[in-house]
């Protein structure tokens, strides 16, 4: 496909938005446009690559997490794009900028990089060392895959499911801006989030049609299927499976515990349109061999854009935009 402004199908958003206006200005100069990889034809299968920022004061604090798990955080964040395409991470290029007399930090940093990779059987292949005003790690995941799942094959008739519980690190995020520490589940779920890689070989291996992982939030990401496919999600936000703590810290900002967990971003579960005759007994299958939930929540319809449904009434409910 080209790069233009009209086809790049993403969701609604001034961060996607932005992303629109690149894509135009860059014109034939970019080439495959808004899915979570790129990817590259190669001998043997396809060469699949995503990066992912992360930036001390806006995607942490630095009192919240050790700096092994800043690393962590940031190599996985990148990895859970491969996941969501169906491919097999190889290694990550990691570049770390480092504030002034600070140095010790890119060990442990870079620790947890490492130890990210080495849970998906990945490796560390290199990167980049700069002084910084803060922590800043940019992380370029690079992967294989046969064939690639996007996120533009969605038809309607298929069904919507998620692996794993929505919520938990924004119940963390929560927890922390209100001065209170969080419950350990949702701590571990903001701090050492888990590339689903396993999960996205499996479903790709089973007939996924469209995967997303769910790094803004599954209100804005549904969207990112809807309009890449060119069709309409329609969620029950009723059936979506909490993470921990999430009642609590959904209590202290007024919201629904569901539409809490909606809202919330990086949690880096797989979101994925399965064929609808996709049956329970595979999911069965998957939840054992995985140690995962795996959970219908929705389902693709004809038309355009996304409906969330709690109780049956239509919610109005954003995800995270850098932007916004």
């Amino acid at each position: 496909m080209t790069a233009d402004a009209s086809d790049i199908g993403l969701g609604p958003g001034e961060e996607f938005d932005l992303i629109r206006r690149v894509a135009a200005r860059l014109g034939p100069s970019a080439r495959g446009l808004g899915d979570d990889c790129a990817t590259v034809p190669w001998p043997g299968g396809v060469l699949v690559l995503s990066s992912d920022m992360s930036i001390e004061g806006v995607h942490f604090q630095r009192e919240w997490l050790q700096p092994v798990e800043i690393g962590w955080r940031a190599a996985a964040a990148a990895m859970s794009d491969l996941a969501a395409a169906g491919a097999q991470p190889i290694g990550v290029l990691a570049s770390l900028g480092v504030p002034r007399n600070e140095g010790g930090l890119t060990e442990d940093i870079m620790a947890g990089v490492g130890e990210a990779c080495a849970a998906v059987g990945a490796v560390v292949l290199g990167g980049d060392l700069s002084r910084a005003d803060a922590i800043t790690i940019d992380v370029c995941a690079v992967g294989s895959a046969d064939d690639p799942v996007g996120r533009g094959g969605a038809r309607p008739g298929d069904s919507l499911w998620l692996t794993g519980q929505l919520g938990g690190a924004r119940a963390a995020l929560t927890m922390w801006q209100r001065h209170r520490e969080p419950e350990a589940g949702a701590r571990s779920a903001f701090a050492r989030p888990e590339p689903r890689v396993g999960a996205g070989r499996w479903l790709a291996a089973h007939g996924a049609r469209a995967m997303i992982d769910v790094s803004d939030g599954l209100a804005g990401d549904v969207g990112h299927i809807a309009a890449r496919s060119g069709v309409r999600a329609i969620v029950s936000l009723d059936l979506l499976p909490l993470g921990p703590g999430v009642d609590e810290a959904a209590a202290l900002v007024g919201q629904h515990p569901a539409v809490f967990a909606a809202a919330g971003g990086e949690d880096y579960q797989l979101l994925v349109a399965m064929p609808g005759d996709f049956p329970a007994a595979a999911a069965n299958t998957f939840r054992a061999e995985h140690e995962l939930a795996l959970t219908e929540i929705g389902r693709i319809e004809q038309g355009a854009g996304v409906e969330l449904l709690l109780d049956g009434v239509p919610q109005r409910v954003a995800g995270y935009d850098h932007f916004g």
